[in-house]
């Protein structure tokens, strides 16, 4: 069955006896894909490095927190202890709800993650009971009477209010807090009913639970994702509730915040913050996360897809100037690599040497025609010999043993590449005005986009390094023999034996065979994904840009071959909002907009709803506005109007 437009919202389709082949990731991957021939072993590749960067992220994320996840796990033991202690001062502390206060910066996209782990590693080793809420859990207090959310997560189960309790606590405010006392009270019942279970446990078995050697009363946490979010006045309601209740109830709080500390003083008021006892735990800031990840996986040798420098530029910038978010920025990574190898026949020569090395000798004359396209490689042979420019245009064979020794000097460069840029920035990261940049990306972007030598800023930071004292120099010197340790090279190896020797010759150490820009090495284009403008709509879209691209030509969305068209129009299967935006375009300031009606002068009502619907569409898009005027008139409006 189909209809005259995209838009099937308003029609009802039977469904199909026959069942729907669903696509595979690799069918999704080759559709379209440039090369088809090569495109499983492009998908395999592609799926093995995605892989990669998945689990390298996930040990990076534990690594980065597990420090801070540390801390609070003995926090909350610690408080839990403190309680079963007799002494005056452990009950004095007692009587307040142990609070951390967890500052993890201003990367909310990168909370969650943050915030999942610490949850599983409560349940795991301190206590099953934790439950983690929002600001929307509780937008207010009179308008949820219970904590419903709170509860339900703590518990496992639906948390029902009987109507008697919801007519008291519509009359008043009185009455409101006896019936959040109600549920507060039920939640205490439900604790201490299971605490005594396993408590007890089952004669002649050991007790199983899943919080080992756990304390006899495991703490409630109460985890609040989004502090800076909460209505204030929800939240002292809240934590004054929940301190009535704190000798029945092993009550702790866990605050997340994004800015500062001092959120709490502008929350809470004396009256409230002192009914908690409140630790301060930092993490660790998003640009020191987001300097891990690069060093991680970009600066190294083992990662064989790289970044040129305009998509790096764009990634960085995103970060810097729009959410701060290191998973953001990952993302766009995953993305470049699945634009690289979805669109580069030659992504197939993206991998371990070894590997490479093999997917030479197997490219058909289509690939190695491909290379000869390449403009590394174009560059290469007009420096050839005659004889050998006309071997390496007209003689497979050979290309393909050329091929391997520029794919082996590729992997030397990146060998040679990542140690020297290193050893520089530990010379220069220190020098006054940061000449060539405080952090190693923005050496690396410098070393990207053009020989790093032959700059000024390169010169006034050599002039720099001459004036350094005896001992700073030595000092510097060191930490770059200690960089050079590791390398396998023969250069960078004769180079340390060098730096080791007579500090002297550290001129030897010439940046020119090491740093020159990867645009400089032939066949890059195999392993550079170099497309800024994809990343930048994909990841950083304008609104305005991206509306008017899919309202002018629903296709560069849809991917839909019925909807493709030339010369501007629109086609008849377009989405209805794609057609009256085109009517819109080409009318003037005041546009009227009618149905046509038939023979017999009746107006279609199904076409005549959807009409009306696309208008309004239009309408909450800010591209036309109603106007008193006429009744059967809109205006055209500008986007500053909007």
């Amino acid at each position: 069955m189909s209809t005259s437009s995209v838009s099937k919202g308003c029609f009802v389709f039977k469904p199909s006896a026959k069942k729907k082949k669903t696509l595979s990731l690799a069918d999704h991957f080759i559709h379209g894909c440039e090369g088809a021939e090569n495109s499983e072993k492009r998908f395999k590749l592609c799926q093995d490095l995605w892989d990669q960067i998945k689990t390298d992220t996930e040990v990076l994320q534990d690594e980065l927190n597990r420090n801070i996840l540390d801390s609070l796990l003995d926090f909350t033991r610690k408080c839990s202890s403190t309680r079963q202690h007799s002494d005056w001062a452990s009950q004095m502390r007692a009587s307040e709800i142990p609070t951390a206060a967890l500052v993890l910066g201003v990367n909310v996209p990168d909370h969650d993650m943050t915030f999942q782990s610490l949850s599983d590693l409560l349940q795991q080793s301190v206590t099953p009971y934790v439950a983690s809420v929002q600001a929307k859990d509780l937008i207010t207090i009179f308008c949820h009477v219970h904590p419903l959310q709170v509860l339900e997560r703590l518990m496992g189960t639906v948390v029902t209010v009987d109507d008697e309790e919801e007519e008291e606590a519509e009359q008043t405010s009185a009455q409101h807090h006896k019936s959040v006392h109600c549920s507060l009270s039920t939640l205490c019942d439900w604790y201490n009913t299971k605490t005594k279970k396993s408590n007890t446990g089952t004669p002649g078995k050991k007790r199983s639970s899943p919080v080992r050697d756990g304390p006899q009363q495991p703490p409630v946490v109460i985890i609040f994702k989004d502090l800076e979010a909460f209505n204030p006045r929800v939240l002292q309601d809240f934590i004054l509730i929940c301190s009535r209740y704190i000798e029945r109830l092993p009550l702790m709080f866990i605050f997340g915040i994004a800015t500062s500390p001092s959120t709490i003083q502008h929350l809470l008021p004396h009256s409230v913050s002192s009914l908690l006892c409140i630790e301060l735990f930092q993490s660790l800031s998003c640009t020191q996360h987001l300097a891990t990840v690069i060093d991680k996986l970009i600066l190294t040798k083992q990662f064989p897809f790289k970044l040129n420098g305009k998509v790096m530029q764009v990634l960085i910038s995103i970060f810097l100037y729009h959410d701060f978010s290191v998973r953001k920025f990952i993302k766009g990574i995953q993305l470049a690599l699945l634009e690289h190898f979805h669109s580069q026949p030659l992504s197939v020569l993206c991998c371990k040497k070894k590997e490479a090395l093999l997917n030479v000798m197997q490219l058909d004359h289509l690939d190695l025609e491909r290379i000869r396209h390449l403009l590394s490689f174009k560059r290469y042979v007009e420096k050839q010999e005659p004889r050998e420019q006309v071997d390496l245009l007209t003689d497979d064979t050979h290309l393909k043993e050329v091929c391997q020794k520029l794919i082996k000097d590729l992997h030397k460069y990146h060998k040679n590449y990542y140690p020297i840029l290193r050893c520089l920035h530990t010379l220069t990261s220190s020098l006054p005005r940061y000449p060539l940049g405080k952090q190693i990306r923005e050496l690396h972007l410098i070393c990207l986009e053009k020989n790093v030598w032959e700059s000024e800023d390169y010169q006034s930071a050599m002039k720099l390094l001459k004036m350094l004292a005896k001992d700073e120099l030595i000092a510097l010197l060191q930490r770059c023999a200690e960089i050079l340790q590791p390398a396998k090279s023969k250069k960078i190896k004769s180079a340390l034996v060098q730096l080791e020797d007579m500090l002297t010759k550290f001129k030897q150490l010439d940046s020119k065979y090491h740093l020159s820009p990867p645009e400089s090495q032939v066949l890059n284009e195999v392993c550079y994904y170099t497309s800024s403008a994809t990343v930048r709509r994909h990841l950083n879209a304008t609104p305005r840009t991206s509306i008017q691209a899919a309202l002018n030509s629903p296709f560069y969305y849809l991917q839909n071959d019925r909807l493709k068209t030339e010369d501007g129009t629109v086609s008849n299967a377009a989405p209805d909002i794609c057609i009256v935006y085109k009517l819109h375009l080409e009318c003037g300031r005041l546009i009227t907009f009618t149905t046509d009606s038939d023979n017999f002068g009746k107006v279609d009502e199904v076409k005549h709803a959807r009409f009306i619907r696309a208008v309004s569409e239009l309408e909450f898009l800010g591209f036309i506005k109603s106007t008193k005027q006429k009744t059967d008139h809109v205006a055209r409006l500008t986007w500053g109007g909007c």
